[in-house]
């Protein structure tokens, strides 16, 4: 059985979680923080990073592997078209959302969600970035209805993590979503997902997790 190591608030390792429950795959749950220095948890991801999966084959990093990976030893259902440039296009996407979009805007998930706080210049710096790759990523992103088009995609999976976290972010530090400035109309999109048992599941147990962490404090 795979084992996801992470923790439920990650948006990359709901990423994963996603897409193994899209894919009907068996998989059990094993809670892990980032910057670990266990030998154990260095030997399967070098950086500290979550998540990481734990498979009958060996252990992987780095959540766009992992959701490849799934794909190719777990092909049905689908999360990739069959023709190569379609897949091509998803997995484009899948790296415009993560690297462009979620890792930009989480420069401001500590004001945002934590209470903590970003200095006025990497607050411009963040703005004015956002701002231009929002713009590229209309561009590329369908939402006619799904990320990629007509059908749910790995793309999906990284567009759940990253779209609703950055746009409320940018709110809240901002006072303005800087994706719905951009055109992008994630939140009838988002309600949408939320119909699917997988997204419902994932919710559910962010949810918990944030609770969680709250009465901690």
């Amino acid at each position: 059985m795979i084992t996801l190591c992470g923790f439920a608030i990650s948006n990359y390792y709901n990423k994963v979680k996603l897409a193994l429950l899209e894919k009907g795959i068996a998989f059990s749950e094993e809670t892990v923080l980032t910057g670990s220095t266990d030998e154990a948890v260095l030997s399967v991801s070098p950086l500290a990073k979550v998540p990481f999966v734990r498979t009958p084959d060996g252990p992987l990093c780095e959540s766009q592997v992992i959701v490849d990976w799934l794909e190719v030893a777990h092909p049905e259902p689908a999360l990739i078209p069959k023709d190569a440039y379609a897949a091509a296009k998803v997995r484009e996407l899948c790296s415009f959302l993560d690297l462009h979009i979620e890792l930009v805007g989480r420069e401001l998930y500590g004001q945002a969600f934590f209470g903590g706080s970003c200095s006025p210049q990497v607050q411009e710096r963040v703005r004015q970035q956002l701002t231009k790759n929002v713009a590229a990523l209309k561009r590329l992103i369908k939402l006619s209805p799904f990320a990629a088009g007509t059908s749910f995609t790995i793309a999906d999976c990284s567009a759940f993590a990253a779209l609703p976290t950055v746009g409320m972010a940018s709110k809240a530090v901002f006072g303005t979503d800087l994706l719905a400035d951009g055109g992008i109309d994630w939140k009838p999109y988002m309600k949408m997902l939320g119909e699917r048992p997988s997204v419902q599941r994932v919710v559910a147990d962010r949810k918990a997790a944030q609770e969680a962490m709250a009465g901690k404090k």
